[in-house]
């Protein structure tokens, strides 16, 4: 399988710095196939411009979108790593997504009828976040991501969620609990490549 990680944090001692590295290490253990973008690293430009709207009408897009998208048109999955800032994603991983995952190529209409065109692969979100679950559940903010990240971007756009991790109270995590999340990680990569290949 071809791996797509599409990284976002700027700081290489965060715990996403660390979930990318336990993603990378579980893959190449597995001989798997790894693309990475850093978006921070390759100073993505994640600001959506009038000239990326009207190309996208005309399908056309900037070379550093198009480079984006020839990554995400050879993996068969795509993971993403990315904080949650503000009840959202970071800037850079928004940007990535508004100037990406464009009309033509993520998506079209036919007839009026919505089409993801990203259907066949698949997807894996790793994200940390400060609140704990359980105040997340009780103000509805589970709810809320999920639809605005799984049901309006990444299902949206035809991908298939292998699945959403959400590692909560992470600023202040004990080593017992990153290493409960590492083998968390380690563990479904491994159980979802066997079953795709008895499948």
């Amino acid at each position: 399988m071809k791996n797509l990680i599409v990284y976002a944090h700027p700081n290489s001692g965060s715990l996403n710095h660390f979930f990318k590295q336990t993603v990378l290490e579980s893959l190449q253990e597995s001989g798997e196939a790894i693309a990475l973008r850093d978006l921070n690293e390759i100073n993505f430009n994640p600001v959506l411009s009038l000239d990326d709207m009207n190309g996208q009408r005309m399908g056309k897009v900037a070379d550093d979108v198009k480079t984006e998208q020839d990554f995400i048109t050879w993996a068969d999955r795509i993971v993403f790593i990315y904080p949650i800032w503000w009840t959202g994603m970071p800037a850079i991983m928004k940007g990535y997504i508004d100037r990406v995952f464009s009309y033509g190529f993520a998506y079209r209409y036919e007839k009026g009828v919505q089409k993801g065109l990203l259907r066949g692969k698949k997807t894996i979100i790793i994200n940390s976040h400060g609140k704990s679950n359980e105040e997340y559940q009780a103000m509805g903010m589970d709810k809320a991501l999920a639809l605005t990240s799984d049901t309006g971007i990444f299902t949206y756009c035809g991908l298939e969620i292998e699945q959403h991790f959400y590692f909560d109270k992470a600023d202040r995590a004990s080593k017992e609990g990153i290493s409960d999340w590492e083998n968390q990680i380690k563990t479904t990569l491994r159980f979802i490549d066997k079953e795709s290949v008895l499948g």
